[in-house]
């Protein structure tokens, strides 16, 4: 099995068959909807609130809300009153299920729910989703995270209409360094390693570092693309403003992190400060053309073209030339 990550893949570019790169389409389709990028931010404190969701939803963009200190059905009625689809995450306890029974009892179905947990090739996992496709059958069920072809043959068969693939890559995630496990620093093949055995979408979760790295998920398997740090530290996003020498930055910290938390206890994420980047939405239409930069070097007009390049490995054991592999 080859093992490599994001830094260390370049894909190779096919005849240009558009005369502009605006002709080639980044739209995704999941879930029954169309979103104009393959990207979604992370489902974090420091990342997303309400209002960026509101936003990101009457924008055509997808999103998922996160889970912590928030009232689950007041999002979702919120949601509703302004004419938008409802994207929640739940954990696996008690006051989760406690959330579903209250939206059954209000005859609220949000469009997407997301199970949203470390370790999500679990039997907690495989309960909450048997509760949810019995009781709410009409949301569509993200479930995670995992980090193995069995996870993602388990997650499928329990229920799940989508597996987030991504233990421990992210900017702020320190779950290797304190537990030994993770895809930290190969992410992107065991992406490649899920994505074969997958028959439903995958959303790739952490370790994107750049706009072509987008490019890069969707060629080895991604329907979807989570990002974290790249959307943290925008004059929208909820992290706390903090000045050094003179310059701006958001806090951006883990959802495992005792920030998080409130307290030290089994912690896998840190706190760490990133730059103020300007507005969210200058940044999404920078991604949306570089993906479509992407599809044209893919010489391809939408998307999915992208999965029809081939793609070198740099240095290290792996190097050279992979054919349609």
């Amino acid at each position: 099995m080859e093992i490599f990550d994001y830094d260390n893949v370049l894909l190779l570019p096919r005849k240009c068959r558009v005369d502009s790169r605006s002709e080639c389409d980044a739209s995704v389709e999941l879930g029954g909807r169309s979103f104009r990028l393959p990207v979604v931010p992370s489902n974090m404190k420091t990342v997303v609130d309400e209002k960026i969701c509101t936003w990101m939803a009457q924008n055509g963009y997808f999103y998922v809300m996160h889970r912590f200190d928030l009232d689950n059905v007041q999002f979702v009625k919120d949601m509703r009153a302004q004419g938008c689809y409802a994207s929640i995450s739940l954990g696996v306890k008690q006051p989760d299920y406690d959330t579903v029974d209250q939206l059954v009892a209000l005859g609220l179905t949000p469009e997407y729910i997301t199970i949203d947990i470390a370790h999500g090739h679990a039997d907690s996992v495989r309960n909450m989703i048997g509760y949810l496709k019995q009781h709410l059958p009409k949301a569509f069920v993200i479930a995670g995270n995992v980090a193995t072809p069995e996870a993602v043959i388990d997650l499928e068969n329990w229920g799940a209409d989508a597996t987030k693939v991504g233990v421990g890559p992210g900017k702020v995630c320190i779950t290797k360094l304190k537990t030994g496990f993770g895809t930290g620093g190969w992410q992107l093949s065991a992406l490649k390693w899920c994505a074969r055995v997958a028959t439903k979408p995958i959303i790739a979760d952490g370790g994107i570092r750049s706009h072509g790295d987008i490019a890069k998920s969707i060629r080895f398997g991604a329907s979807m693309v989570m990002i974290g740090s790249l959307f943290a530290g925008h004059e929208e996003s909820p992290g706390q403003t903090v000045e050094v020498d003179g310059a701006l930055y958001k806090e951006y910290y883990g959802s495992a992190s005792d920030f998080n938390k409130g307290e030290y206890k089994h912690v896998e994420g840190k706190r760490i400060l990133e730059p103020v980047k300007g507005k969210l939405a200058s940044t999404l239409i920078e991604m949306e053309q570089d993906v479509q930069s992407s599809i044209s070097y893919a010489g391809g007009k939408k998307l999915m073209d992208i999965r029809k390049v081939n793609y070198v490995i740099l240095g290290g054991d792996n190097a050279g030339e992979h054919l349609l592999m």
